[in-house]
């Protein structure tokens, strides 16, 4: 039959297909694709992920097996398991070679020119007599590196045999063999061991001793092989169509960041054994760190801090130490601040000198915190607060119990040192000339984070309760492989930058299942401010966050103003802000530089929200959201300033379903006039606001299916922007007028689609719009 016709009859046959019957792929193949046990863990084959990455209407069936060639699988009787079912409109992945290669085995080895082609034929031609439809797959690579560090192909001729008879029988072809090369090669000499089977004994009960296998995956090297072959699967008709779509805006599911988990050994070293006592008097720093210590030294494992109250100082981390905190355990932080050694660290975004962090590591890898105990920070006796943020009686019980007030009476802080600190030029910041020896008098306004983990990789923190930090909580900085799942993060609403989360030029991630009631923002995405982290140029990337509750925070989820190094790949989802200043919050400012793009978030719920729900502002002042009382949030005319390296730039944002039940202003984009916002999409929003949309500054913004409820009788105000589409636009009844726009440069806005009742004016210009403005119903 020739090519051409037997495509038509697939077509055909699939056409006719029974609704209810799912399309079947089968893989075959060998133990780099095959399911394993649970007691073979952590070894995974590619084929138990790959049904994660194909929609519910895929029935995916893994017949592939451990040490199987093109000529074992059929000896053995693995085929005829597969044969027997196949129907019409199956598909049939194939892929062997690492066994055929073995030449000692007679029962296994097959010529790649000669008995191994012959293999691969016979497969094609019965899958294809049952109408089913054949896929070749080139064997995955294995792992090695010579001397010079130069990658080794260890496969031959088998790959370009695959590919010669896909080419001669014009079947779908997935190299993954190359694809596989880049991916090992990226990842590094070092970084490429964690995707396969690479890892000390005693973690997992198959392996008592340490492991060296650079043949099979690891779960995060299954993850990774599996998406490429989802990935080519989008170029192969009619399998793109099976594909899985994410959560997200245009995303499928293969293509959402992986995150690699730390893993630790059985032996657990309890803090009591090293001299700790719960007596909530007795101070454990020595023996909490004793046990951190020894417990790294002996190759990892569990430090314990049972039930109890155990006063402590800081706290450093050790490679492969899990620090597990017990439920009923309170690991409160010391409140004498002689306890906490200046360093030299990071702040907002520059190399600083600071106050020792209550939990710090630096150049770990394998790292975890858990347990569904509670740190407290001690945050109380370090940091200022604002008159304005207090009632009367509190500010005068504040006041009543010491510390001293700054000249105008309305900041307190805790001591002269820390007073004297907020009247100096940047303070403590390394290029302003502090360092250790000249920043003493002004100890307490160098206020630390309460956990700084600095160039870790493959970090947990998980279950525990975070509160009461001096200034942010939690810190990732230049991290890789970072997992926050359902954290607790507490700080008083008024604490300031009292930040819950502020992710740091980290690479691939994860935070989910947390829930967060703190003084500044809430889940914040940075990457170093202006000259030193343009410099530092390490962007926020491959992120996925989802299912988190954001109480009092100044933003629910943050990117900025400290982005100076790029953020991109986020993933938001399913998360509810109730109470926050802001949604969804981001913000840079003049000076910043860096690029923020492809920012994808869905299901977003809010409510009692007193500023924007959704924000873009590249005009960020290091202010509160919301103007406090005699202040003004107005934005002032600004002239055009020419392009340098430290223009930030907003671009490919993707939003939807997002519901908010009372805001300030639905959403505000207000981008710079030498630097718009682009290419922001929002679709299917329901916002309840006393503003609809504001748009400054913008370029290629669409809205669809947006629902605005406002109490301004303007519903929306475009200005200075260009390439707008507002296409089903929802809002109430009686409006004066829907639309208004006016600027200079604004141009190309079309409105379409509207429901409602008609507003007194639809369209409203102003003197100085552009006459090729569009609109249209």
């Amino acid at each position: 039959m020739k090519p051409i016709l037997r495509l038509s009859l697939l077509l055909v046959l699939m056409a006719f297909r029974p609704a209810e019957t799912k399309l079947r792929i089968f893989l075959i193949g060998d133990s780099t694709m095959a399911n394993k046990l649970p007691f073979d863990a952590p070894e995974t084959g590619w084929g138990m992920v790959f049904p994660q990455f194909v929609n519910e209407a895929v029935e995916v069936q893994n017949h592939a097996v451990n040490g199987r060639s093109t000529k074992s699988f059929r000896t053995l009787g693995h085929w005829k398991k597969v044969y027997d079912q196949l129907r019409p409109g199956d598909w049939v992945f194939i892929q062997f070679g690492h066994n055929d290669q073995k030449q000692d085995d007679t029962t296994r080895y097959a010529a790649p020119q000669t008995d191994y082609r012959k293999n691969l034929v016979r497969y094609i031609e019965e899958i294809r007599a049952k109408g089913a439809n054949p896929l070749l797959l080139t064997p995955v690579m294995r792992r090695k590196f010579d001397e010079s560090g130069q990658f080794v192909d260890q496969h031959g001729e088998y790959p370009s045999v695959v590919k010669a008879v896909a080419k001669q029988y014009r079947i779908p072809l997935i190299d993954l063999h190359a694809r596989s090369r880049e991916v090992i090669v990226q990842h590094g000499i070092d970084g490429s061991k964690y995707l396969f089977m690479n890892f000390p004994g005693k973690i997992y009960s198959k392996f008592p001793d340490a492991k060296e296998d650079n043949t099979h995956f690891s779960p995060y090297g299954a993850a990774l092989m599996a998406g490429l072959v989802a990935e080519d699967l989008r170029t192969i008709s009619p399998l793109s169509n099976f594909l899985k779509q994410s959560p997200y805006p245009g995303k499928y599911a293969y293509e959402l960041p992986n995150v690699m988990a730390p893993a630790f050994r059985k032996d657990t070293f309890n803090i009591v054994r090293y001299g700790a006592v719960a007596d909530g008097v007795t101070l454990n720093t020595q023996a909490i760190n004793q046990a951190i210590e020894q417990c790294s030294r002996a190759g990892g494992g569990t430090v314990l801090v049972p039930k109890g109250f155990w006063l402590t100082g800081p706290i450093v981390l050790k490679s492969n130490v899990n620090l597990h905190v017990q439920e009923g355990a309170l690991v409160q932080f010391s409140r004498n601040t002689a306890d906490y050694p200046l360093v030299q660290t990071n702040w907002e975004g520059v190399d600083a000198i600071r106050a020792q962090s209550p939990i710090s590591g630096t150049d770990l890898e394998n790292i975890a915190i858990t347990g569904k105990g509670v740190f407290d920070g001690a945050g109380e006796v370090w940091r200022p607060v604002k008159k304005s943020k207090l009632t009367a009686s509190q500010w005068t019980t504040l006041v009543k119990a010491g510390g001293v007030l700054d000249a105008e009476k309305n900041t307190w802080y805790p001591n002269e040192r820390a007073l004297k600190g907020a009247t100096a030029k940047r303070p403590g910041v390394v290029a302003e000339g502090y360092t250790l020896q000249n920043t003493a008098d002004i100890k307490e306004f160098l206020r630390p984070n309460m956990v700084v983990l600095t160039r870790c990789k493959r970090v947990l923190l998980e279950e525990a309760t975070f509160q009461n930090s001096p200034a942010w909580c939690l810190h990732p900085l230049l991290c890789e492989h970072i997992t926050l799942r359902n954290l607790t993060v507490r700080n008083p609403w008024y604490a300031q930058n009292g930040d819950g989360v502020d992710v740091e030029s980290c690479r691939n991630g994860l935070i989910e299942g947390c829930t967060l009631d703190v003084g500044d923002d809430g889940i914040c995405i940075k990457s170093g401010r202006d000259e030193e982290g343009r410099k530092r140029g390490v962007p926020t990337e491959n992120f996925i966050v989802r299912n988190n509750t954001v109480f009092h925070a100044h933003g629910g989820f943050v990117i900025g103003s400290e982005m100076s190094g790029g953020v991109r790949n986020l993933f938001v989802s399913n998360c509810n802000f109730l109470g926050t200043d802001v949604g969804l919050r981001f913000k840079t400012a003049r000076g910043r530089g860096g690029v923020v793009e492809k920012i994808y978030v869905s299901d977003i719920n809010m409510t009692n929200i007193p500023g924007e729900a959704i924000l873009f502002d590249m005009y960020y002042a290091a202010k509160d959201p919301v103007p406090q009382a005699g202040e003004s949030n107005e934005l002032p005319t600004i002239a055009a300033q020419p392009l340098n390296e430290g223009t930030p730039q907003f671009r490919d944002f993707h939003i939807r379903n997002v519901v908010c039940q009372g805001a300030e202003t639905g959403i505000l984009i207000r981008g710079l006039p030498e630097m718009a916002i682009k290419n922001i999409e929002i679709e299917n929003a329901t916002l309840v606001a006393n503003a609809g949309l504001v748009c400054v500054e913008a370029d290629n913004i669409r809205l669809k299916n947006v629902t605005l409820l406002t109490k301004e009788n303007t519903v929306m105000k475009v200005q200075n922007s260009k390439n707008i589409t507002l296409d089903g636009i929802t809002y109430k009844p009686g409006a004066d007028v829907l639309l208004k726009i006016s600027g200079d440069r604004s141009k190309a806005i079309r409105l379409v689609n509207t429901d409602g009742t008609k507003a007194k004016k639809e369209v409203e210009f102003g003197e100085k719009v552009l006459s090729n403005v569009l609109t249209k119903k």
